[in-house]
């Protein structure tokens, strides 16, 4: 019974995060209604950094970088937090919170080709049909189906791009990351990469007038952005690690194909977005691409 307990909470913790992030994309939506992608950054990303501060502090896990480490974690902040989630909030202004989700899943093919072309690593066949796989699977979900679409020159939208390019970004985020989860407990490393990327954002705001529409945000803009600062970019990172200490990395891992799911039915229910067969069958062929490319599976840390 104590052996199962630690396990039992550790999956209900990692379920919860996932989900969690799932929703993120409909709340990121919610909120651009009313205000700017900086602000949507700077106010939920604040949080989040006040939120895992005091979870590292409660934890005395609190310990300053070394100065050499300084310009490293700085990097990690500006493209883990920074560049992505302008790419994210940006695309979100005109791609569909499902289609994001989708694009999103779509991280392990891109680790897996940076390990490839960085550390020499075998693709083999199998990982080779999983990225043939999953590409066909982003297609069909961006194009709605209609691939004809792409000879026509109208492969989705200019959002769709960015949230493409925000994949690649977090591969190349988790690749250089995999140095300070070696030498710093997770919770600690993620509060000081989200410090770095939340001050860069400061500046971002900084050189803009979106700050004056914070005053104007309606009830519901404000719940949304609640939501992600204390949930999305708080809560869900702590928990998520958490659950990877007490559970094997592919039964952890194996709960990200939640993730767009959620994200269909949640959009489906408070954005009205339309549902496409053409977007199961997309996401099946993506989910099945993805396994393929992860075996054995290896768990990126999380994108949202």
């Amino acid at each position: 019974m104590n052996t199962r307990h630690p396990r039992t909470v550790a999956l209900a913790k990692a379920t919860f995060a996932v989900l969690v992030w799932g929703a993120s994309f409909i709340a990121t939506k919610i909120a651009l209604r009313e205000t700017s992608p900086v602000v949507v950054i700077w106010i939920r990303f604040g949080i989040g950094v006040l939120i895992l501060g005091a979870i590292v502090l409660a934890r005395k896990e609190f310990a300053f970088p070394a100065p050499r480490e300084l310009g490293y974690f700085s990097l990690l902040g500006f493209l883990g937090i920074t560049f992505h989630q302008w790419l994210q909030v940006t695309g979100l202004q005109t791609a569909r919170a499902t289609t994001t989700a989708w694009i999103i899943t779509t991280i392990p093919v891109f680790i897996a080709l940076l390990a490839r072309v960085m550390l020499n690593e075998k693709l083999g066949w199998i990982r080779i049909a999983g990225i043939v796989l999953a590409s066909f699977g982003v297609l069909l979900v961006v194009t709605h189906g209609d691939l004809d679409a792409i000879l026509r020159g109208q492969f989705g939208t200019h959002g769709d791009f960015l949230v493409l390019i925000s994949a690649v970004n977090w591969a190349v985020f988790s690749v250089l990351s995999r140095k300070a989860l070696r030498t710093h407990p997770a919770t600690q490393m993620m509060f000081f990469v989200m410090l770095f990327g939340w001050l860069f954002s400061c500046a971002w705001l900084a050189t803009t007038t979106d700050y004056q529409s914070v005053t104007n945000l309606s009830s519901e803009a404000w719940v949304s952005l609640l939501f992600l600062g204390v949930f999305c970019s708080g809560i869900a990172y702590v928990f998520w690690y958490d659950g990877l200490k007490e559970l094997p990395a592919p039964q952890i891992g194996s709960l990200l194909y939640l993730e767009p799911l959620v994200a269909v039915i949640v959009a489906a229910l408070l954005l009205q977005e339309e549902l496409y067969v053409a977007v199961f069958v997309g996401g099946a062929a993506i989910l099945t691409g993805v396994w393929m490319v992860n075996r054995p599976a290896t768990v990126p840390s999380t994108p949202d």
